[in-house]
């Protein structure tokens, strides 16, 4: 698996993972810092969309007040833990916490928080009518 730096033409692989529509990554893409994990054999991205089908999962991330907030991440667990790490790393050199938020039911995300450390902290708000749970790991 390799990550990458997430790119416009991956928009629409990563609103299929999301679930979301294609002009909204596109958004994410440019506002956040965007990692993609593809298989190690899927060529550098271009200016044609990324197959969905190269894509393993992605995870956006911002930085503010004193907090790594991941904002959406996706993908199976271990491909979830591995995206973990950039923010986890980014967040130790700057002495910042990191917070993010799993719907309800996405138990292979949850289990890879769980098992970078971060601890349940309570339930966060409602996306579409599901309810998600805000998991944060404390700076060291």
């Amino acid at each position: 698996m390799e990550i990458r730096d997430g790119v416009e033409a991956d928009a629409a692989a990563l609103a299929a993972i999301a679930d979301a529509p294609t002009e909204a990554m596109r958004g994410v893409i440019h506002d956040r810092t965007v990692r993609v994990a593809v298989d190690e054999s899927t060529p550098e991205p271009g200016e044609e969309e990324t197959d969905p089908d190269d894509v393993l999962g992605f995870l956006s991330y911002d930085a503010r007040d004193d907090t790594v907030h991941v904002t959406q991440f996706g993908g199976s667990k271990a491909v979830c833990a591995r995206l973990l790490e950039e923010p986890l790393r980014f967040a130790a050199s700057e002495g910042m916490a990191v917070e993010l938020l799993v719907l309800d039911g996405e138990d292979e995300m949850r289990e890879a928080a769980v098992e970078a450390d971060f601890e349940e902290v309570g339930p966060g708000p409602r996306f579409d009518g599901e309810r998600t749970t805000r998991y944060r790991l404390d700076a060291p």
